[in-house]
């Protein structure tokens, strides 16, 4: 089968079309003909070894996995012996990052039928389901570790991102007020996922600087992981919650969490996102009803997906970037 693989750790040009070994299915899992899948930060950090520590889980010289990609939507192929669960041609999609197993950037991905996959929403094209798990199941780990509530004010920085822009709409859909940060150009599609208000970079509704806001929040999610708690600390309200995903100058936002908490003031909290069966058909009830839609981006096919990788890490990417592996429905 066709697969984008790499052997070495560095920029998007290690990344090469190569022919693989098609997985093989054990007696509990599922293959499936991946349809589509996406190009992601996660992606991008793993293919790098950024920050050099995650090299010792995914290998010391060179990657054990030679091929990435978490994220996918496709048809079942095959089934093994024990599944129930899953019938040869069920659509499905899911999440691939546990055990650092990947596999989506191919033709072909065996998973436990136990895993992070779901049958997909009956309202959506594999191209909208494949993004529909990694921003989003880190947006609804921010939300659940916050826990946030209906009525409570919320503020999003870097709405416009894979996770911003799935916080927005998941926050919104919690029965939160959302306040988004995003530049000028981005100011109708924020509004558009729901934002009740928008601040950013320029002049007129735009402030300088977010941090510079004069409303107060239950809760900062940093979804870019540009900002720090000493920044936005003056934007929490007491006992205010501020949340990123990056571990942070100095990996401070691993440390914080058990520190702020002893001066019973404004916290730090870093979620550790699950990654199960029950997340994946979570987030396909929220597809299903409408409740939340992936934003995308670009699309490109597998054979361009060094492209893909380039832009990613250009930063200037807004909600994500698929790719298409087979020709869709």
């Amino acid at each position: 089968m066709k697969a984008a693989v790499h052997d070495r750790y560095g920029p998007p040009d290690v990344v090469r079309i190569a022919e693989v070994d098609k997985p093989s299915v054990g007696d509990r899992d599922v293959l499936v003909r991946v349809m589509a899948t996406t190009v992601n930060r996660t992606d991008c950090a793993y293919r790098a070894a950024r920050p050099f520590f995650m090299r010792a889980a995914t290998g010391l010289a060179r990657p054990r996995r030679t091929v990435l990609g978490t994220e996918y939507a496709g048809v079942v192929d095959a089934v093994g012996g024990g599944v129930t669960s899953f019938a040869v041609g069920d659509r499905v999609f899911g999440y691939n990052e546990d055990a650092f197993a990947f596999g989506a950037h191919a033709e072909y991905l065996s998973v436990p039928a136990d895993g992070a996959i779901a049958t997909m929403p009956t309202n959506v094209t594999f191209e909208e389901a494949a993004p529909g798990t990694e921003g989003t199941h880190y947006a609804l780990a921010f939300i659940r570790k916050a826990n946030i509530r209906a009525g409570q004010d919320v503020l999003v920085h870097g709405a416009t991102g894979a996770i911003g822009s799935a916080a927005v709409q998941l926050l919104k859909h919690h029965g939160a007020t959302v306040t988004a940060v995003c530049g000028p150009p981005h100011l109708e599609l924020v509004k558009g996922l729901g934002a009740d208000r928008v601040v950013g970079h320029t002049a007129h509704e735009f402030t300088h600087d977010f941090t510079e806001d004069e409303q107060r929040y239950d809760a900062v999610f940093d979804a870019v992981g540009k900002s720090t708690f000493g920044r936005c600390k003056r934007l929490l309200k007491p006992g205010g919650v501020y949340l990123s995903s990056d571990l942070g100058p100095g990996c401070q936002n691993l440390l914080l969490p058990l520190v702020t908490p002893l001066f019973r003031g404004r916290r730090v909290k870093f979620p550790f996102p699950k990654q199960d069966q029950e997340m994946v058909r979570y987030l396909s009830g929220l597809i299903e009803t409408g409740a939340f839609r992936a934003v995308i981006d670009r699309r490109y096919p597998l054979d361009e997906i060094v492209d893909a990788h380039r832009y990613v890490e250009t930063g200037q990417k807004i909600g994500n970037v698929v790719i298409t592996v087979h020709p869709l429905d």
